[in-house]
């Protein structure tokens, strides 16, 4: 159950939805929306709303979720992607920088749910029909992030991991380098849609969801030009990180949506190598969806975080 702010007063119902559910972890994308709206899934003050209806200041709206449609997903062979734990319930897997999680416009082969597919991941014991829908993400990394995600294999574990990304009960830690010198600081911010940039979020908003970012230095180099930073999460908005980062005024190295180019010129060429955000989910905990047990994963940054390292190890000072 939903109730409208007063921001939210004279909104459309499908936009208002959008902007609302899409910072959730595990919630629905706009098309699902727009499905659910479209099949009468969802009510405003008990009434079955289209999706340009108007909103008032105080309504409460109810959304019932649909089961997600067949994937269309087709299982690919070759995609790369190291499995670091599986039981009939949950895969761990460490994505590797450049790899899409789910196919989308732009992006409808070659991603990580391809080659889950193409490995069995998802075929269900005992000679069951395969469950082609959505298989199993509840969370994401961009596509240019690299490390660890869990992945249910069959529907209860899906749901129990999504109320756990829901409540915020995940135990997740990052590693990032930074262009600046960060220091320790706990962000805790409104977080939302950019006011001007539609495709960005931002944390200068004076209503959204909250956002809780922890973070610590690990290491300096030459003389706080640039940082190896520890960000541990509570809450999960998409692009979090990069954001609170940013808005800091120490981007992430190499992230060219919230970042600039560094002056530093050993740091603009560990950029350009990396040609993506420095990055990487390292920590994953969370409860065994059907053992109850509390598990964590641990992984390594991938090879060209390392190298940028050692590069802005060797700069003087």
């Amino acid at each position: 159950m939903l109730v409208v702010p007063r921001e939210g007063g004279g909104a459309r119902l499908d936009r208002f939805l959008a902007s609302t559910l899409s910072l959730m972890d595990g919630g629905p994308s706009r098309s699902e929306l727009k499905r659910w709206i479209g099949r009468g899934g969802v009510t405003v003050d008990g009434v079955v709303k289209k999706a340009a209806d108007k909103l008032r200041e105080g309504a409460r709206i109810r959304v019932e979720p649909e089961p997600p449609p067949p994937t269309e997903a087709l299982a690919e062979a070759g995609i790369e992607f190291e499995t670091i734990y599986m039981d009939d319930a949950i895969i761990v897997v460490d994505k590797p920088p450049g790899l899409v999680v789910h196919p989308a416009r732009g992006h409808r082969s070659g991603t990580l749910v391809n080659g889950l597919l193409a490995c069995g991941v998802f075929d269900l014991p005992d000679g069951e029909e395969e469950d082609r829908s959505r298989p199993g993400i509840v969370h994401r990394l961009d596509k240019g992030t690299s490390g660890l995600m869990v992945i249910a294999r069959e529907p209860h574990a899906r749901e129990h991991l999504k109320g756990q990304f829901a409540n915020h009960s995940i135990e997740r830690e990052y590693v990032a380098i930074c262009v600046g010198d960060v220091k320790k600081k706990t962000f805790d911010t409104f977080y939302g849609r950019h006011p001007r940039d539609r495709v960005k979020f931002s944390s200068n908003v004076t209503t959204g969801k909250r956002a809780v970012t922890h973070t610590r230095p690990l290491e300096s180099f030459a003389s706080g030009a640039a940082t190896l930073v520890a960000c541990r999460l509570e809450t999960g908005r998409t692009h979090q990180i990069r954001v609170h980062l940013s808005e800091s005024r120490t981007p992430i190295l190499g992230d060219d949506v919230y970042g600039k180019t560094p002056k530093h010129p050993v740091l603009r060429e560990a950029a350009e190598t990396l040609a993506r955000p420095a990055l990487h989910a390292r920590l994953l905990g969370f409860v065994h969806p059907t053992t109850g047990d509390e598990i964590r994963f641990e992984s390594d940054p991938p090879a060209d975080f390392q190298l940028a390292l050692t590069t802005l190890r060797a700069i003087p000072g």
